[in-house]
This record gives structure tokens, C-alpha cells and sequence, in this order.
């Protein structure tokens, strides 16, 4: 969905805007850039994931990757989440992501405009939720999972959701986690991940 190497939109290409569906700024609009390849998830993945998420995102910190137009991690914070750190490597992304949480008066996003695998590179914070939705087929996922579980970005009780192709192989989760809820919507395939129980013990 979100390219890792960042491109001009194309010339005359009109933006988009997105919906807020949940929470304080239910039914809010908000405006992001034409870009190749960027599109927010879905209305009807947003609610199906936010109703798995119930209970989870009140207070919780949250973990944008490849946040693209911000639709998750606004959508969080709208629903009650103490916070959300945006990260997305396209500056024109991060630009209009600062400008919704300009427009909404929420001073409870962080936008960081650096390649993902280099932000999980630095010393870890604990997360809540993560939201990890990099560019179909380009391989990342399965060096992401790794990098979020060994070093530290995971709280214990954490919830890690994953979009991706939906004829993805079998993806290699963090040691001691297990795909909670999954389901497809056309061509995209999400899910829900969680530490097992025994995951929780160590």
C-alpha cells in the first residue's frame, strides 16, 4: 500500500480524502496527497479491525508503520489512545498526516518521517497496538516481525495487526505470538496478532 521509496504524485493527480469512522471525530474528513501506491485501508476493514481492537485502544500506545495517510493511527487516537508515533518515509505523507492532527487540535501524535526498518533499528519503547501495513510484495513483513519482537517495541499484553497480499505465504511471527483473528477483503488479507499465553509467561 505505502512505497518504501518515495515518489512524486502524478502530475494533476487530484488527493483524497479519508473518513474517520469511530470515536471523538467520528464522520471528520481529512485530505491526503496523491501518491503512487497510497490509498487508506478501507471503511469496512477499519471497523471490522477496530471492533477485534475493542477494549485494546482506550489509553493504549500506538505504533503506525508505513503509516501512509495516518487513516489507523488517527483512527486510535479518535477512539481514545493515549497516543500514536506516525512513521512514514514520504514527506509529502508526513506533511499532510501533521496538517489532520493540526486540523483535529490533537497534540497526542508524534509523525516521524524516516524509513520504518531504520526506526525499529533505534532503542526500543514499548507499544500497545502496532499497525504494520508496508507495500504489497516487497518482503518486509517478515524482517519487521522479527525487528518489533527482539527488540523490545512490543509490550507484553500487545496486540500486532498485519494487511498485507492476500496470497501471502505463511508469515513468521515473533516468538510466542499467534494470529488472533484474520480475514480478506478482496485483494488484502488482515490480521490480528497476539502473544499465546505462553508467550505472555516469558
Amino acid at each position: 500500500m505505502k512505497r518504501r521509496t518515495p515518489r512524486a504524485g502524478r502530475q494533476g493527480a487530484r488527493p483524497g480524502s479519508l473518513r474517520i469512522i469511530g470515536g471523538k471525530w467520528r464522520g471528520r474528513r481529512l485530505p491526503f496527497p496523491a501518491l503512487p501506491g497510497l490509498r487508506p485501508t478501507s471503511d469496512r476493514v477499519r471497523e471490522t479491525l477496530f471492533n477485534w481492537l475493542r477494549g485494546d485502544i482506550e489509553g493504549a500506545r500506538c505504533l503506525d508503520l508505513f503509516a501512509g495517510s495516518g487513516a489507523l493511527g488517527l483512527e486510535a487516537l479518535s477512539r481514545g489512545a493515549a497516543g500514536t508515533v506516525f512513521v512514514e518515509q514520504n514527506r509529502a505523507a508526513c506533511a499532510a498526516i501533521s496538517a489532520s492532527l493540526l486540523r483535529l487540535e490533537c497534540d497526542r501524535g508524534e509523525v516521524r518521517c524516516v524509513d520504518a526498518a531504520d526506526y525499529l533499528a533505534q532503542p526500543a519503547r514499548a507499544f500497545d497496538v502496532v499497525f504494520l501495513d508496508p507495500p504489497f510484495r516487497s518482503g518486509y513483513l517478515e524482517e519487521l516481525c522479527t525487528l518489533l519482537g527482539r527488540r523490545g517495541w512490543l509490550a507484553p499484553t500487545a496486540a500486532l495487526y498485519v494487511e498485507s497480499e492476500f496470497d501471502l505465504d505463511a508469515l513468521s511471527l515473533p516468538a510466542g505470538w499467534d494470529w488472533h483473528r484474520q480475514k480478506r477483503a478482496g485483494q488484502v488479507a488482515y490480521r490480528l496478532a497476539r502473544r499465546t499465553p505462553q508467550g505472555q509467561e516469558k
